[in-house]
């Protein structure tokens, strides 16, 4: 099912926290807008940031699929889904795939937490 190595979504989790927990990176109260302007306007002003640039080109280094995939995993570790609801998932991330995977996951405030529990849910860690 999970046709990602668990050491990159490791190492997505760790780039993730170390970027996340600098004071300068400060996400808006509201993330609702359906356009996600705000999370392309948020990371402008950090796409110099070198633990930014390593998390994109992380995840740019993965196939379309295993992108995918790490959408799905960050979708079920949110409660989104269910593993009942595998194929939909994985249809659903092929479907909305853009180049722009890296922002769109490095855009959410709790992705650590996320990914980890999106781990927990295959029995995997990074302990």
């Amino acid at each position: 099912m999970l046709d990602i190595n668990p050491e990159t979504i490791c190492k997505l989790i760790e780039l993730a926290r170390e970027f996340q927990a600098q004071e300068e990176v400060v996400f808006p109260e509201d993330t609702a807008n359906p356009s996600g302007d705000w999370a392309m306007q948020m990371l402008a002003s950090h796409a110099d940031d070198l633990t930014f640039q390593e998390f994109r080109s992380t995840v740019q280094d993965l196939e379309p699929r295993q992108q995918q995939l790490v959408v799905v995993l960050l979708w079920l570790g949110r409660g989104d889904y269910t593993l009942e609801d595998w194929g939909d998932m994985l249809e659903q991330a092929r479907t909305d795939w853009t180049p722009d995977t890296a922002e769109y996951l490095i855009a959410h405030p709790l992705l650590v937490e996320y990914l980890t529990a999106g781990m927990d849910i295959f029995g995997l860690s990074c302990d």
